[in-house]
């Protein structure tokens, strides 16, 4: 029999990641999996019981090869020819840690459970935030790899 856990039994933790000289993609794939609650062996697809993610030194995140330049992100305004595209030097300018709450976003469900999950990702540049107070444990990428994971 499955067993189901119900929303009093949920507990949420905090983590902190240094973002610094990370690669943009493996670093959202480790997010997304920690905010659907994927390390957990209390995983239910259709349930919100992930964790909560601060990323700090924003700034100092990495992208391979030759994408930093020309790798094109779209959004649409709404109206008839009202395609809009960027790429990651100019998104940089204006708002560094966007590259990768797009990323995280694109690896989560559509829809409300997607969207919800994603405010429990929080970006900052240096090492600041205001978070402290939630003692968050600290992921340290240079010793993680895929298989680790899941003992998070």
């Amino acid at each position: 029999m499955t067993k189901f856990v119900k929303n009093s039994e949920i507990q949420c933790d905090w983590y902190e990641i240094d973002a610094k000289n990370a690669v943009v993609g493996r670093l959202a794939t480790i997010i997304s999996k920690i905010i659907r609650g994927k390390n957990k062996n209390t995983y239910t697809p259709h349930m919100d019981h992930g964790d909560f993610v601060v990323v700090k030194n924003i700034e100092q995140i990495k992208f391979t090869g030759k994408k930093f330049q020309n790798k094109k992100y779209y959004r649409h305004t709404g109206y008839p020819g009202g395609i809009k595209e960027t790429t990651p030097e100019k998104l940089f300018v204006k708002k560094p840690g966007e590259a990768l709450k797009l990323a995280v976003k694109r690896m989560l469900p559509g829809g409300v459970l997607g969207r919800k999950q994603l405010t429990k990702l929080k970006i900052y540049s240096g090492s600041d935030h205001p978070h402290s107070a939630q003692n968050p444990k600290v992921i340290d990428l240079s010793k993680l790899n895929s298989k680790n994971i899941a003992r998070i």
